[in-house]
C-alpha cells in the first residue's frame, strides 16, 4: 500500500527500455551536452571564486591620526650640507631641520654620473674629529652669541664651528660660510664646503605628521622663524661670479612620494587601479630648472583609503588599530594577516613653478600668465586632507547557494535544450525516411 502512494507521487516516470530508441545523431548531441554543461558550469565556478571591490564613500571620521609621508628624491645640484627639509602644519607644529627618520647621501656631480660618495665622508664636520685635538680647558666663543646650544660638548662653550652654526641657529643669525669664526676657519669649513659645491644629494626617509593640512619643504641654507616669517639662511646658495652650469639650482628628481604603507604586491595585481602608478603620481616625475632663483610647488589633495580584505573582521581590526606600539602605522592588515584593514592614503596633485624675479611666461607663449616675484628657492609640497574616506570592500558576487542554483540551471536547461534539438532532428530523420519508402 505505502509504495502504491509513492508511485502515483512519481513524476519521473520511466519508460521500458524496450520502447527506448537510440540513435547517432543523439550520442553526439549527449556528448556535446556534457561538454557544455562542463564548459559552463567551470565558468559559474570561476564567477563564484572571483572577488570584487565594493567601493564605498565614507565621512572620515577619525581624530587625532598620524600620517607617515615616505619621501625619496635626489638633487643632481644642491650638495647635503645646503638641504634642509622642514614640516609644518595648521596646528602649528614645527619640524626644524629635519633629521630623525630622514637620510641624506651625498652624491658625485650630476656631470660624472652622481654616484655615491663612500659613506664614511657624509659628514662634513664630525664633532668629535673637530674637537679631540683640542686643549682640555678650550672654551672656545659663539660668535657673538651669548648662550652655546645644550648639546655642546662642553657646556656653555662653542668648540666646533657646527655648535657655533647652531648657537646662530637659535638667535635666528645668519651664519654663511663661517668666516671670522675661529673654528670654522681651524677646521676649514668654508674651504670642505667648497670642496662640496658641485654635488648632488639624495634625500630618503619617512616624515610622521599630523593629519591635518600642512606643508613640508626642502630648502637650502640653515632655516629659522623671525616673527612670523619663515626664512633660510641663504648666503651660501647662490655661487657669486660662477657660470650657470656651476651655481646650485633647485632641480630634483621624484623617485618615490606616497602618503603610508604601500600596498602588497598581491592586491595591486589584484586591484589593476591601486598600483603605485596610479595611488602615487609623483613618482618617477622630473624637474630641471638653471636659475638658482626658482621655486617648485606641489598641491596635494590626500584622500584617507581603507582596504578590506575578504576575511576583515571588525572587532579584530578595531583591537589592533588600537595598539599602536605593536603594529606599525596605517599597516595593520599586513602585518596580522586578512582579519586586519590595512589604512592607506590615495592622491591627486597639481604643480606649479615660478622664477623668484617675477615675469611672466611669454616664452611659452602665455604672455597674460604672470608669476609674482619674491620668496625662496625651494622644492615644496602643500598637502590638504580630504574630509571623506574611501573603503574598497572585498566581497563575492555569489554566495554558494547562488553557484548551485546557478548549476542546476545549466544542467537542466542544457538538455532540455539538448532534447528538444534530439527530438526535431529524429522527427526529422523519420519523415524523410517515410517520404522515401512513399
Amino acid at each position: 500500500m505505502a509504495k502504491s502512494r509513492f508511485t502515483r507521487l512519481d513524476a519521473f516516470a520511466k519508460t521500458v527500455e524496450d520502447a527506448r530508441i537510440r540513435t547517432n545523431s543523439g550520442g553526439v548531441i549527449t556528448i556535446v551536452s556534457l561538454l557544455i554543461v562542463m564548459w559552463l558550469v567551470w565558468g559559474e565556478w570561476a564567477d563564484y571564486r572571483r572577488i570584487v571591490v565594493e567601493p564605498e564613500l565614507v565621512v572620515d571620521k577619525s581624530r587625532g591620526e598620524r600620517m607617515e609621508i615616505h619621501l625619496n628624491m635626489t638633487f643632481p645640484r644642491l650638495p647635503c650640507e645646503l638641504l634642509t627639509l622642514d614640516v609644518m602644519d595648521v596646528s602649528g607644529e614645527q619640524q626644524v631641520g629635519v633629521a630623525h627618520g630622514v637620510n641624506k647621501v651625498r652624491l658625485s656631480s650630476h656631470l660624472e654620473g652622481g654616484k655615491v660618495i663612500d659613506v664614511q665622508a657624509l659628514d662634513l664636520h664630525s664633532p668629535q674629529d673637530a674637537a679631540k685635538h683640542l686643549a682640555p680647558d678650550y672654551c672656545g666663543q659663539c660668535g657673538g652669541v651669548p648662550d652655546a646650544p645644550p648639546n655642546a660638548i662642553k657646556p656653555g662653550c662653542c668648540s666646533t664651528c657646527d655648535e657655533v652654526r647652531e648657537a646662530y641657529a637659535q638667535k635666528q643669525w645668519a651664519f654663511g660660510d663661517g668666516g671670522g669664526i675661529e673654528q670654522c676657519i681651524r677646521e676649514g669649513y668654508a674651504e670642505k664646503l667648497a670642496e662640496q659645491r658641485k654635488e648632488g644629494c639624495r634625500i630618503e626617509g619617512v616624515l610622521r605628521v599630523n593629519k591635518v593640512v600642512g606643508n613640508f619643504h626642502i630648502a637650502p641654507g640653515r632655516s629659522f622663524t623671525t616673527g612670523n616669517m619663515h626664512v633660510h639662511d641663504l648666503d651660501t646658495y647662490v655661487v657669486p661670479n660662477a657660470p650657470p652650469s656651476d651655481q646650485h639650482t633647485m632641480s630634483h628628481f621624484i623617485h618615490e612620494l606616497r602618503f603610508g604603507p604601500q600596498l602588497p604586491a598581491e592586491l595591486a595585481d589584484r586591484w589593476q587601479w591601486s598600483d603605485h602608478h596610479h595611488t602615487n603620481p609623483l613618482d618617477d616625475t622630473q624637474q630641471e630648472t638653471d636659475e638658482p632663483g626658482y621655486n617648485f610647488m606641489y598641491f596635494v589633495k590626500v584622500v584617507s583609503t581603507s582596504y578590506l580584505p575578504l576575511g576583515w573582521d571588525p572587532l579584530f581590526s578595531s583591537s589592533i588599530h588600537s595598539a599602536y606600539d605593536k603594529a606599525p602605522l596605517g599597516a595593520q592588515g599586513l602585518g596580522y594577516g586578512s582579519q586586519g584593514s590595512i589604512e592607506a592614503h590615495q592622491y591627486s596633485v597639481t604643480s606649479h613653478k615660478r622664477p623668484l624675479m617675477g615675469g611672466n611666461d611669454a616664452a611659452d607663449g602665455h604672455k597674460e600668465r604672470v608669476h609674482a616675484g619674491g620668496g625662496i628657492p625651494g622644492v615644496f609640497f602643500n598637502y590638504d586632507i580630504s574630509p571623506m574616506k574611501v573603503v574598497n570592500r572585498e566581497a563575492r558576487p555569489k554566495t554558494f547557494t547562488s553557484f548551485l542554483t546557478g548549476v542546476c540551471a545549466i544542467i537542466g536547461g542544457t538538455l532540455t535544450v539538448a532534447a528538444a534539438l534530439d527530438r526535431g532532428l529524429y522527427e526529422g530523420a523519420m519523415r524523410v525516411k517515410k517520404s522515401h519508402s512513399n
